[in-house]
């Protein structure tokens, strides 16, 4: 068995015309990982992984997948990587059945009824096989597009946000069902604009225009933080960020729904230091704690990207 990363890039650029996606991505995806690549809009995500699946030739720097450079070998590695896009090439006049009928044939996958079955009822799409894909929820179309992209029983999987659009029970039954495959072996890249997501990888990558900012265990990059970081609840929040921002050793001041999170640094009592401003402007019905940063304020710290709605999405 040979010991080569799953993916193995190095220096990869892309360029749009004279417009550069994507600059000096250096990423090493080892067999089980599951690599999340976080960024808002813009920052080249999609663009790495059509490299990664073949579909795209690299402007300059080097691609691998499996020991082989990729775009030269493309068809040969395309039979064990699936790829599932942002916007998957479901046939809507096909019925369920027909759809991954078709994948599986384009394929040549031997014994592909079995396996159909199996994927059926692992996406819980066996009692709607026979209907059109026209006539299928969001959720379910999803599921049948990753079914599709798993029928030729790929050894890696590249999602492009394979969760956007889709209902919470159905992006909840998704993960189940990527960590069950992890489990099973197969190596997944996944780009996504909800942070709590990227927290279930085993690394994440933060890139913005086209760079990588981080790549780390998501405690990791967590730790990276400096200073203390404080929550406070309660009280008239507009007056709470007004009285936060011109306080001393404040380095930045964030607004996640109802709660404000201020990072101060050169504090030796940061919770103290808080309560005390906010008692000075008559603010005493607050709750003020200090908390272990999330990802979303990590990326806040790195980038100056705002998130976005209750999920934590990436702007």
């Amino acid at each position: 068995m040979s010991d080569s990363p799953v993916f193995d890039v190095r220096g990869m650029q892309v360029r749009y015309g004279a417009a550069e996606a994507v600059r000096g991505l250096d990423i090493t995806v080892s067999s089980g990982e599951v690599l999340g690549l976080i960024g808002p809009d813009g920052a080249g995500k999609t663009s790495s992984l059509r490299v990664l699946a073949g579909l795209l030739r690299p402007a300059g720097g080097r691609a691998e997948a499996f020991g082989l450079p990729i775009w030269p070998n493309r068809r040969a590695l395309h039979g064990r990587i699936g790829y599932l896009a942002q916007r998957f090439a479901l046939y809507g006049d096909l019925t369920v059945d027909e759809n991954i009928q078709f994948f599986a044939l384009l394929y040549s996958v031997p014994g592909w009824r079995k396996r159909r079955d199996e994927l059926l009822e692992r996406v819980t799409l066996t009692r709607f096989r026979h209907r059109l894909a026209d006539r299928l929820s969001g959720g379910m179309k999803q599921k049948l597009a990753l079914a599709c992209t798993l029928i030729h029983s790929p050894e890696a999987l590249l999602l492009d946000e394979p969760t956007t659009g889709v209902d919470p029970v159905t992006r909840r039954e998704l993960w189940r069902l990527l960590g069950e495959l992890v489990v099973e072996g197969l190596t997944l890249v996944v780009a996504t604009p909800y942070l709590d997501e990227a927290e279930r990888c085993s690394r994440v990558v933060l890139m913005k225009d086209g760079q990588v900012l981080a790549d780390a265990r998501p405690g990791e990059l967590q730790a990276r933080l400096p200073g203390h970081l404080v929550e406070v609840s309660g009280g008239p929040r507009a007056a709470v960020t007004r009285v936060l921002k011109n306080l001393e050793g404040v380095a930045d001041l964030s607004v996640f729904g109802a709660c404000v999170h201020v990072r101060l640094e050169g504090i030796s009592d940061p919770i103290g230091a808080v309560r005390a401003a906010l008692a000075g402007a008559g603010i005493t019905s607050v709750h003020v704690r200090e908390i272990r940063p999330s990802l979303e304020d990590t990326f806040l710290y790195l980038t100056g990207s705002k998130p976005e709605g209750a999920q934590g999405e990436v702007a």
